[in-house]
């Protein structure tokens, strides 16, 4: 217990808590001096005024020659002022008193504060005065500051409840807002340390209400499920290199072992060394192969990313494969519109590869007669390229597999090939955001790739 309260205490979102309720109190300390220094003021300004205006009440009442309205004025305020809040001083010219509860003497003109040293006054009371003469003597009239002094007394009172109360709830709030979030940083090291362990398929759990901690959560998910992919695939790849090349390596060794038995009994070995050497090419392509697909997962050939015509692409393709087509028996034809260009941002030899390896697989897979198409079409934010057949096409099932590196179908393992013509054109569509469907023709096969459009370069 006393371990997660200093873990808490610790904790960058619980600092952050306290610095914010340090500010927002700061804040509210500063605003109610503030409120508490303008209140004084209107309340002194009040006061001021209606000490004035009784003031001017009391001496309206004297007219000339004629003080005895004046004393008369001056003991009725006195003696209805019982409870001192309000104190009256008549005196002569000498300093004698005439009328009222004490004698004002040593009093300036105006305003002005006094206590308890004047003849007559309540001690331990504190007084705002105004004094004026009236008909050569001086009127002086005084109210008590304790009904002053109790509203500021309320206010700072309710002030300093206040500011405890804040404080308080600014304390709690903030440890459980902190505690909310240390809770979220804690899973997340968690799952991170679960994936340092290699349970790769460990991930960061989400409340779903779209804050940031969630955007990072899944932007860290989504990091997680690409790492997990890229290591299933490395053990996929490994297991695969290890089956698949087993039987060439074999292949190779059982050649070159003849090789030996021939030269040792003085026969003609070109045979075996052709062998050996189409063998070995066929290892060195698979290995150069997967060395490429792993180069373009890497993304280091984006810095070479420019405007590219994908129906020039397809133009070329054609051209280079209708030969190659009719002498298998097979035809090629290219579908695109006249005059119309269609702009993607790539890398046009990965693009051209890519094609490439589409048309191969088709005139590898599909029997003598089949018909090949190779067409661009345009959406308003996409580019399509399709690569259709009438061949036999792949099962539905299977579909996703052919893009595993070194996977074949049972019906292509007779076939020339390693297994990583679709792969690498997994990997190049994955590189220029592409998306690829195998979709059914009934018969044949379907190769869409839709890439996101780009606007034609100014001329």
């Amino acid at each position: 217990m006393n371990g997660a309260r200093s873990s808490l205490l610790r904790s960058t979102p619980f600092r952050l808590a306290l610095t914010f309720a340090f500010l927002f109190l700061l804040a509210f300390i500063l605003s109610g001096a503030i409120v508490y220094q303008l209140m004084s003021a209107e309340l002194t300004k009040r006061l001021d005024q209606s000490i004035k205006e009784t003031h001017s009440l009391i001496a309206a009442t004297y007219a000339e020659s004629d003080e005895e309205d004046l004393v008369a004025t001056v003991r009725d305020h006195a003696q209805f002022s019982q409870d001192s809040d309000q104190i009256f001083s008549l005196t002569d010219q000498s300093g004698n008193r005439l009328a009222g509860d004490f004698t004002a003497t040593g009093l300036p003109a105006g305003f002005s504060m006094f206590a308890a040293t004047l003849p007559g006054v309540p001690r331990g009371t504190e007084y705002r005065a105004y004094s004026g003469t009236v008909g050569g003597n001086n009127l002086t009239v005084a109210f008590s500051l304790s009904e002053t002094e109790a509203l500021e007394t309320i206010a700072l009172m309710s002030f300093g409840w206040a500011t405890l109360f804040i404080t308080g709830l600014a304390l709690a709030g903030g440890a459980v807002l902190a505690s909310r979030v240390q809770r979220r940083l804690d899973a997340i090291a968690a799952t991170m340390v679960d994936v340092s362990h290699g349970r790769l398929d460990a991930r960061i759990p989400l409340i779903g209400n779209g804050d940031d901690i969630d955007a990072v959560s899944g932007q860290v998910n989504a990091a997680l499920d690409r790492l997990s992919a890229l290591v299933d695939g490395m053990r996929e790849v490994s297991a695969n290199i290890a089956h698949d090349l087993k039987t060439p390596l074999n292949r190779l060794q059982m050649i070159l072992e003849s090789a030996a038995d021939k030269t040792a009994s003085g026969s003609d070995v070109e045979a075996e060394l052709a062998d050996a050497r189409a063998e070995s090419q066929q290892i060195n392509g698979t290995f150069d192969a997967l060395l490429r697909i792993a180069q373009i997962e890497a993304g280091a050939r984006k810095a070479r990313f420019v405007d590219v015509d994908v129906g020039h692409i397809v133009e070329t393709i054609g051209e280079v494969y209708a030969d190659v087509a009719e002498d298998d028996g097979k035809s090629l034809s290219t579908g695109l519109v006249p005059d119309t260009k269609w702009y993607v941002h790539g890398d046009r030899d990965l693009l051209m590869q890519m094609l490439a390896n589409l048309v191969e697989n088709a005139l590898r897979h599909c029997p003598p007669g089949t018909a090949i198409e190779l067409l661009v079409t345009g959406q308003t934010d996409r580019v399509v390229v399709n690569v259709r057949d009438n061949g036999p096409g792949i099962p539905a099932e299977e579909r996703e597999n052919v893009f595993r590196r070194l996977y074949r179908l049972d019906s292509s393992r007779t076939t020339p090939g390693s297994g990583l013509g679709l792969s690498l054109v997994r990997a190049v569509a994955d590189l220029h955001g592409a998306t690829i469907m195998l979709e059914d023709r009934g018969p044949g096969l379907d190769v869409v790739v839709s890439f996101p459009a780009v606007k034609p370069p100014a001329a």
